[in-house]
């Protein structure tokens, strides 16, 4: 996960700093979506399958 990915913040992460990132581009050349916290982008990153990532964004939907 070293490669330069551009990465841009989620629209339903605007409650207070409790912000996530994901990488569009990746998503679309790959089919993996990557997802990691703003506030540490030289942290960890999540790599999830289109199904896995649209339950989150539905969660997000519901609960955020």
């Amino acid at each position: 996960m070293t490669e330069s990915l551009r990465w841009v913040k989620s629209s339903y992460s605007n409650n207070g700093g409790q912000c996530i990132e994901w990488a569009p581009d990746h998503a679309a050349a790959t089919g993996e979506f990557r997802i990691r916290d703003s506030k540490d982008p030289h942290g960890p990153q999540l790599a999830l399958t289109r199904g896995a990532f649209a339950g989150l964004v539905e969660f997000a939907r519901h609960h955020g």
